[in-house]
């Protein structure tokens, strides 16, 4: 793709707020269910929208565009709050997989596959990217276009690019919002989106769709909300370009041997498939690993007690769609299967309880207190943080899996205490 995407710049948000109903005009009306805004906001907002008329004329929207979409527009606190608005517990690997890769989700996959069989094998065939890829996609971003959002898209972005964390992305995606709203003469009370903007039966966002978008039904137009074959062709576009590989496995779930180094578990740390068998790791039904130079990477999501996969670049190209491993995961185990595979076979640690966002932050600021990199105490819980609570897993003789839990944060405090934290 030529640019890395992160997690509010990938072209598929997942359903990030509330569906809410919508008017007959289009516009939200998930204001009428929240606190109204403050009424000296939405007189700063109104400010907002007349200045960022300018910086839009300066990139080239005409000035009737920019008046027609952003009319009746006002400050929305539904997506403030949403926008602001921290979970309280991270949901468990195995939870966001029991809801995106369920029986009726499954059921109703094979049922689309068979629905558009006809444009999906002309996708599949232009672009190389598997039509169970594709499908799967569709499931997890709109549940096959039920559910799309509802928000006026200009509203909606012009309220995050107003003020918050994503203002700048706000203000980006307005912009681009506009643009395709000139190029493909939509109709702006029609174009509905989620709370954060992304939209259509793929949920792309608008600088996405600029780049990726694809007429799928040749129709001469693209139109993602209605048409499934514009949007399964945008996506299989997208993943086409980050470099899908015609043909080739995302992945498959594996076995890990007794004393298995789990700080080799990582999606940077590559081995060929070769080194992963000499190394004692078996396909889940036991079977040996082929020898072959394929590089591929181990993951653990849930840590040294859950399900353990290898992954090749395809998996990749996934979490460029979005940048998550959890979506990337249920992504590809929903198309396995919608192709008649098993489901996961090794049980998961259901008996750990969710980490709060405040004992998150909590495991970072001891490790920080104990010498380690987690980087900033925010709650998130990325990479720089597993790659701290590896270190400490290993300095205390543990698998080093990075995988946070309540009695690991019961002993990094401990630990905090008695030094002097």
């Amino acid at each position: 793709m030529g640019k890395k995407i992160n997690r509010w710049q990938h072209a598929g948000f997942l359903a990030l707020g509330a569906l809410v109903l919508v008017s007959p005009a289009g516009r939200s009306l998930a204001a009428e269910a929240t606190v109204p805004p403050d009424p000296r906001e939405a007189v700063k907002f109104e400010t907002f929208v007349q200045d960022f008329r300018n910086t839009a004329l300066k990139a080239g929207i005409a000035p009737q565009t920019y008046d027609r979409s952003m009319a009746g527009t006002a400050l929305n606190p539904h997506v403030q709050q949403l926008d602001l608005q921290q979970p309280e517990f991270v949901k468990p690997i195995w939870d966001y997989l029991d809801s995106a890769v369920s029986f009726e989700r499954i059921a109703d996959g094979q049922r689309m596959l068979t629905a558009t069989a006809m444009p999906l094998a002309a996708i599949e065939q232009r672009f190389g990217v598997s039509k169970e890829i594709l499908v799967a996609i569709w499931g997890l971003e709109s549940n096959y276009g039920a559910a799309m959002g509802s928000f006026n898209m200009f509203e909606a972005l012009a309220t995050l690019g107003y003020d918050g964390p994503r203002a700048a992305f706000g203000r980006r995606e307005l912009i681009d919002a506009l643009k395709m709203e000139e190029q493909q003469r939509y109709d702006p009370r029609d174009m509905t989106s989620s709370w954060a903007g992304a939209f259509g039966q793929t949920q792309f966002v608008p600088s996405s769709f600029l780049q990726y978008a694809t007429d799928g039904d040749g129709d001469g137009r693209v139109d993602l909300w209605h048409s499934a074959a514009d949007a399964l062709a945008s996506s299989a576009n997208l993943l086409h370009s980050a470099g899908w590989e015609r043909g080739a496995a995302w992945g498959y779930e594996v076995t890990l041997p007794a004393g298995f180094a789990f700080e080799s578990a990582d999606i940077d740390k590559t081995k060929s498939l070769t080194e992963w068998r000499r190394l004692g790791v078996t396909a889940a039904n036991g079977s040996a690993l082929p020898v072959s130079a394929a590089q591929a990477a181990i993951l653990v999501p849930a840590g040294a007690r859950g399900a353990a996969f290898i992954v090749f670049d395809n998996f990749r190209v996934v979490l460029k769609y979005n940048n998550a491993v959890s979506y990337a995961l249920a992504v590809c185990t929903l198309a396995d299967r919608l192709k008649g595979y098993a489901p996961i076979v090794h049980p998961w640690p259901r008996e750990e309880t969710p980490l709060t966002h405040e004992e998150l932050v909590a495991f970072q600021t001891d490790l920080k207190k104990l010498g380690y990199e987690p980087g900033g105490a925010d709650g998130l819980f990325g990479r720089k943080a597993r790659s701290a609570l590896r270190a400490w897993q290993a300095a205390h003789g543990l698998a080093a899996d990075g995988f946070a839990t309540q009695d690991l944060l019961v002993q990094l405090e401990r630990e905090a205490v008695a030094k002097g934290g």
